[in-house]
Protein backbone atom coordinates (compact mmCIF):
# COMPACT_ATOMS: atom_id res chain seq x y z
CA UNK A 1 0.00 0.00 0.00
CA UNK A 2 1.40 3.40 -0.97
CA UNK A 3 1.78 6.17 1.59
CA UNK A 4 -0.90 8.85 1.70
CA UNK A 5 -0.13 11.90 -0.44
CA UNK A 6 0.66 15.04 1.49
CA UNK A 7 -0.21 18.36 -0.11
CA UNK A 8 1.84 21.09 1.48
CA UNK A 9 1.78 23.84 -1.15
CA UNK A 10 0.71 27.07 0.56
CA UNK A 11 -2.74 28.37 -0.38
CA UNK A 12 -1.26 31.68 -1.55
CA UNK A 13 0.80 29.75 -4.12
CA UNK A 14 -2.23 27.72 -5.23
CA UNK A 15 -3.99 31.02 -5.82
CA UNK A 16 -1.21 32.09 -8.19
CA UNK A 17 -0.04 35.13 -6.25
CA UNK A 18 3.46 35.94 -7.44
CA UNK A 19 5.98 38.56 -6.26
CA UNK A 20 4.95 41.98 -7.51
CA UNK A 21 1.47 40.91 -8.64
CA UNK A 22 -1.12 43.68 -8.80
CA UNK A 23 -3.96 42.42 -6.62
CA UNK A 24 -7.39 43.78 -5.68
CA UNK A 25 -9.17 42.51 -2.57
CA UNK A 26 -12.92 43.07 -2.51
CA UNK A 27 -14.52 42.09 0.77
CA UNK A 28 -12.24 39.17 1.65
CA UNK A 29 -11.56 39.61 5.37
CA UNK A 30 -9.24 36.75 6.26
CA UNK A 31 -6.19 37.81 8.31
CA UNK A 32 -4.12 34.75 7.34
CA UNK A 33 -4.78 35.38 3.66
CA UNK A 34 -3.93 39.07 4.05
CA UNK A 35 -0.63 38.32 5.79
CA UNK A 36 0.37 35.81 3.12
CA UNK A 37 -0.69 38.22 0.38
CA UNK A 38 1.39 41.06 1.84
CA UNK A 39 4.40 38.73 2.06
CA UNK A 40 4.15 38.15 -1.73
CA UNK A 41 3.29 41.59 -3.08
CA UNK A 42 2.91 45.19 -1.99
CA UNK A 43 0.72 46.17 -4.97
CA UNK A 44 -2.60 45.58 -3.18
CA UNK A 45 -5.78 47.58 -3.65
CA UNK A 46 -8.71 47.24 -1.26
CA UNK A 47 -11.92 47.64 -3.22
CA UNK A 48 -12.32 48.35 -6.93
CA UNK A 49 -9.35 47.07 -8.95
CA UNK A 50 -6.95 49.33 -10.80
CA UNK A 51 -6.46 48.85 -14.55
CA UNK A 52 -3.96 46.09 -15.30
CA UNK A 53 -4.77 44.00 -12.23
CA UNK A 54 -3.38 40.46 -12.20
CA UNK A 55 -5.69 38.94 -9.57
CA UNK A 56 -9.00 40.03 -8.07
CA UNK A 57 -10.28 38.34 -4.91
CA UNK A 58 -14.04 38.89 -4.66
CA UNK A 59 -15.97 37.78 -1.57
CA UNK A 60 -19.46 36.66 -2.56
CA UNK A 61 -22.32 35.38 -0.43
CA UNK A 62 -25.16 36.18 -2.83
CA UNK A 63 -25.96 36.14 -6.53
CA UNK A 64 -26.18 39.93 -6.46
CA UNK A 65 -22.50 40.14 -5.50
CA UNK A 66 -21.64 38.24 -8.69
CA UNK A 67 -23.30 40.85 -10.92
CA UNK A 68 -20.05 42.85 -11.10
CA UNK A 69 -18.02 40.10 -12.82
CA UNK A 70 -18.30 41.65 -16.29
CA UNK A 71 -17.21 45.03 -14.97
CA UNK A 72 -14.30 43.51 -13.05
CA UNK A 73 -13.04 41.82 -16.20
CA UNK A 74 -12.30 45.23 -17.71
CA UNK A 75 -9.67 45.87 -15.01
CA UNK A 76 -7.94 42.51 -15.50
CA UNK A 77 -4.82 41.87 -17.50
CA UNK A 78 -5.76 39.49 -20.34
CA UNK A 79 -4.12 36.57 -18.50
CA UNK A 80 -5.38 37.62 -15.08
CA UNK A 81 -8.02 35.97 -12.91
CA UNK A 82 -10.94 36.71 -10.64
CA UNK A 83 -11.11 34.46 -7.59
CA UNK A 84 -14.64 34.26 -6.16
CA UNK A 85 -14.34 33.44 -2.47
CA UNK A 86 -17.47 32.05 -0.83
CA UNK A 87 -18.55 30.01 2.16
CA UNK A 88 -18.54 26.26 1.78
CA UNK A 89 -20.47 23.38 3.26
CA UNK A 90 -23.73 23.87 5.14
CA UNK A 91 -22.91 27.57 5.65
CA UNK A 92 -22.78 28.18 1.87
CA UNK A 93 -25.25 30.76 0.57
CA UNK A 94 -24.29 30.32 -3.09
CA UNK A 95 -23.22 27.17 -4.90
CA UNK A 96 -20.39 26.63 -7.35
CA UNK A 97 -22.93 26.25 -10.15
CA UNK A 98 -24.25 29.73 -9.28
CA UNK A 99 -20.75 31.18 -9.64
CA UNK A 100 -20.13 29.26 -12.88
CA UNK A 101 -23.45 30.49 -14.30
CA UNK A 102 -22.67 34.10 -13.42
CA UNK A 103 -19.19 33.72 -14.92
CA UNK A 104 -20.61 32.34 -18.16
CA UNK A 105 -23.12 35.20 -18.34
CA UNK A 106 -20.19 37.63 -17.96
CA UNK A 107 -18.18 35.89 -20.68
CA UNK A 108 -15.74 34.21 -18.28
CA UNK A 109 -14.86 30.58 -17.69
CA UNK A 110 -13.96 28.73 -14.50
CA UNK A 111 -10.82 26.63 -14.48
CA UNK A 112 -9.70 25.95 -10.92
CA UNK A 113 -11.02 25.57 -7.39
CA UNK A 114 -9.00 25.95 -4.19
CA UNK A 115 -9.83 25.27 -0.54
CA UNK A 116 -9.28 28.89 0.52
CA UNK A 117 -9.69 28.22 4.24
CA UNK A 118 -11.50 25.75 6.49
CA UNK A 119 -14.69 27.76 5.95
CA UNK A 120 -14.32 29.16 2.43
CA UNK A 121 -13.68 27.96 -1.11
CA UNK A 122 -12.33 29.93 -4.07
CA UNK A 123 -13.25 29.44 -7.72
CA UNK A 124 -10.96 30.96 -10.38
CA UNK A 125 -12.57 32.73 -13.33
CA UNK A 126 -10.59 33.76 -16.39
CA UNK A 127 -11.07 35.32 -19.79
CA UNK A 128 -11.41 32.49 -22.34
CA UNK A 129 -8.19 31.88 -24.29
CA UNK A 130 -9.95 32.61 -27.58
CA UNK A 131 -10.70 36.17 -26.38
CA UNK A 132 -7.17 36.91 -25.17
CA UNK A 133 -4.50 38.49 -27.37
CA UNK A 134 -2.06 35.82 -28.61
CA UNK A 135 0.74 37.38 -26.55
CA UNK A 136 -1.25 37.01 -23.32
CA UNK A 137 -2.19 33.34 -23.61
CA UNK A 138 -0.76 31.08 -20.95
Amino acid sequence: MSPERVYDKPVIDKLGVFPGARVAVMGVADPDFRAALEAHTQDITDGAPLPGTDLIFLAADSLAELASLGELERALKPNGAIWVVSRKGKAATIRDVDVIGAAKAAGLVDNKVVAFSPTHTALRLVIPRARRPATARR
